[in-house]
């Protein structure tokens, strides 16, 4: 070997490590800003949100159900918005991912190539479409029937208000369809990523096609289902503009043909208006919603973490 190619290829080592050394240094700073980013966020809203519980008190906001902040002598309780959220995101998961996830396995394992390739875009499209439409077609369509219903149900009735259809059912319904394209996409891409050579030796021991799916594919592609989850939760719990179209944004008791009100649209639709006292009860709800959030990823997380472990 020359002193040429010797000292040629001493230059590209060098210059490989100098790559490997800006790429390290790059996403360092990428992890340690989105890192800052979070712990800000955490701060700020623990500032903003924690001075009305002090004035208020825990007790008062958190666990008494009456509304009322511009009354004269005004009461902040907000026990049936977080109920209303508990209770409206999880029927909202319960009804959209298993739709999600078995429409997930019909893209990537049953349906024919010609069939895919129309029901994927038209999913993608899902996934691109404001959410203020989704509230709109929500009104004029799907609101007028429940009120249909809610009339025939209740006809006679001399204690139930009537909503106009805006009620728990009507928002669950919307976010229920918000959040398929977020765990169809996700799902089907975990599944597509399970390795050939389990879907072969699960077939080769005789199994059908419907149990590889079942008991070998699904539980191998358990992380990406799981992470379609979380994200779908965060959209549902995180959303606003639809539901305060079709829920009635009343604070009441979260039954099923009730107005009810959401952590956001209790948010969305006060603190344009909201001043002293009554928006700092605004900050605390996003207080409380931001806690939400983070204990549903945490749990949903361990829970992986403990179905992980226990595969291992």
């Amino acid at each position: 070997m020359d002193d040429y190619t010797a000292s040629s290829l001493t230059s590209g080592a060098h210059q490989k490590r100098m790559a490997e050394v800006v790429a390290h240094i790059i996403f360092t700073v990428c992890a340690f800003f989105a890192v800052l980013a979070v712990i800000s966020i955490t701060l700020y809203m623990i500032a903003n949100g924690t001075p009305a519980l002090f004035k208020v008190g825990i007790k008062d906001i958190l666990f008494s159900t009456l509304w009322k902040p511009t009354a004269a002598e005004p009461s902040f309780g907000i026990l049936y918005v977080i109920l209303t959220s508990v209770i409206g995101t999880f029927m909202a998961i319960l009804l959209g991912v298993p739709i999600g996830l078995l429409t997930a396995v019909f893209l990537a394992e049953v349906a024919p190539k010609r069939l895919t390739a129309v029901v994927k875009p038209a999913v993608e499209l899902l996934a691109g479409i404001p959410s203020v439409i989704y509230g709109l077609l929500g009104l004029m369509i799907l609101n007028p029937l429940m009120y249909r219903w809610e009339k025939a149900l209740f006809r006679g009735s001399e204690t139930h208000q009537f909503t106009g259809g805006a009620n728990l059912i009507s928002a669950v319904l919307v976010l229920a369809i918000m959040i398929l394209p977020t765990v169809i996409n996700i799902s089907e891409s975990s599944l597509k990523a399970v390795s050939p050579q389990l879907k072969a030796a699960s077939l080769a021991l005789g199994a059908s096609h419907v149990q590889t799916i079942f008991k070998v594919m699904i539980p191998a592609a358990k992380s990406g289902i799981m992470t379609a989850v979380v994200l779908g939760v965060g959209r549902a719990i995180g959303e606003a503009m639809a539901i305060s179209l079709v829920s009635g944004s009343s604070v009441n008791l979260p039954l099923p043909f009730n107005s009810v009100r959401f952590l956001t649209t209790a948010i969305v639709s006060e603190m344009g208006y909201a001043s002293g006292l009554h928006r700092q009860v605004l900050f605390t709800i996003g207080l409380v919603l931001f806690v939400f959030i983070m204990l549903i990823n945490v749990i949903l997380n361990g829970i992986l973490k403990k179905g992980e472990d226990g595969n291992d």
